[in-house]
């Protein structure tokens, strides 16, 4: 009787201290497992992202000396016309966040198939280039953890979104902590600006935690 206390005892010891050190594991880096789905998934993205930017054809050519408001036009109609042509879990871009680390495919959709996948756009935001909100979700214990430490983003950081029609540049601007059902951040406000979001606390999804960055520059697409 005694000799099955302690075996139980030591059981229940050395599985308490698995937990422990998955917990800790965790919370430092991330989960392991789904990271391993997600850097394949990632993988896949790369290719038919590279397929996608090599095959793009622009609207018009560029016009080197092409007025402000002219060129400003045939960005938004390239824009505009490749989000239409997206569907959920394709590649729409490369994120860039240097400060995170962060080097991704950007994902079509923030639904879980899509998130498992990497960061994803929320559909019925828009993409670079239209002049609205471009509105990206991120996990921050699994999957990758893209934002996992979106916290530690401050005032003038980089975002960069490198899309076949152009490369955007952002800064970040500042960061609110919302209820989970304040969908109010969702809508655009009619400016040109990226909000990266992830669940707040880590562990808890009863709070966002969202960077605004606003675009500093355009540039040539990245071929």
């Amino acid at each position: 009787m005694r000799s099955g206390l302690r075996v139980a005892g030591t059981v229940l010891a050395a599985g308490g201290l698995l937990a422990a050190a998955w917990a800790v594991t965790v919370w430092k880096w991330q989960d392991p497992f789904t990271a391993l789905y997600t850097s394949h998934a990632q993988a896949s993205l790369e290719r038919e992202y590279r397929h996608e930017a090599a095959r793009y054809r622009p609207l018009e050519p560029a016009k080197k000396a092409a007025p402000l408001a002219v060129e400003q036009q045939r960005i938004h109609r390239a824009a505009t016309r490749y989000r239409e042509q997206l569907h959920r879990g394709d590649a729409v871009g490369r994120l860039h966040v240097p400060q995170l680390g962060l080097d991704d495919i950007l994902v079509e959709g923030t639904d879980h198939g899509s998130l498992a996948k990497g960061p994803g756009r929320y559909r019925r935001s828009y993409v670079p280039g239209e002049g609205q909100l471009i509105y990206i979700a991120g996990h921050r214990t699994t999957y990758g953890a893209p934002l996992a430490h979106i916290d530690r983003l401050k005032k003038g950081d980089e975002v960069r979104l490198e899309m076949p029609y152009g490369t955007f540049t952002y800064r970040v601007s500042g960061h609110v902590i919302v209820p989970a059902d304040d969908v109010a951040r969702l809508e655009s406000n009619g400016r040109e600006v990226i909000a990266l979001q992830a669940c707040h606390p880590r562990f808890f999804a009863t709070q966002r935690y969202i960077v605004y960055a606003k675009l500093v520059r355009v540039g040539q697409p990245d071929r």
